[in-house]
C-alpha cells in the first residue's frame, strides 16, 4: 500500500528544505453528515514526528483546527544530499504513518 505522505527535499548552500503533503481527513467533530444529521466524530492527527537520520529536529503536537490533507514544510541545517528524512504521524484512532526519503 502507498503512503498517504508525499514528500519532497531540496539542499541548498547548506539548509535543507523538506516540503510535505500529509494525506488524511482531519474531522473536527463540528460537521454534521449530510445522511444522517448526526456529528462526524473528531478524526485528526495528534503527533507528527520529522527525524533527519534517526535523530528528531521537530515534534508537533497538533489538534483538530490543523486543516485536511495538511501541507507541511520546514527548513534545517546540518544535513549534506544523501541523507534520509523521514515523516511520521500517529492519529486520534491509534493509526500510524510513516515515510522517507533520500535528500536531493
Amino acid at each position: 500500500m502507498a503512503s498517504g505522505i508525499r514528500i519532497r527535499t531540496s539542499h541548498r548552500q547548506g539548509v535543507t528544505t523538506v516540503r510535505a503533503i500529509i494525506k488524511h481527513p482531519m474531522d473536527t467533530g463540528y460537521e454534521r453528515d449530510p445522511e444522517t444529521g448526526f456529528a462526524i466524530p473528531m478524526y485528526y492527527i495528534e503527533e507528527l514526528v520529522c527525524r533527519h537520520n534517526d535523530k528528531v529536529i521537530m515534534r508537533c503536537d497538533w489538534s483538530r483546527a490543523v486543516s485536511k490533507n495538511p501541507y507541511l514544510s520546514f527548513q534545517f541545517d546540518g544535513a549534506v544530499p544523501g541523507d534520509m528524512v523521514s515523516i511520521s504521524w500517529r492519529d486520534s484512532k491509534g493509526l500510524r504513518e510513516s515515510a522517507r526519503i533520500a535528500i536531493k
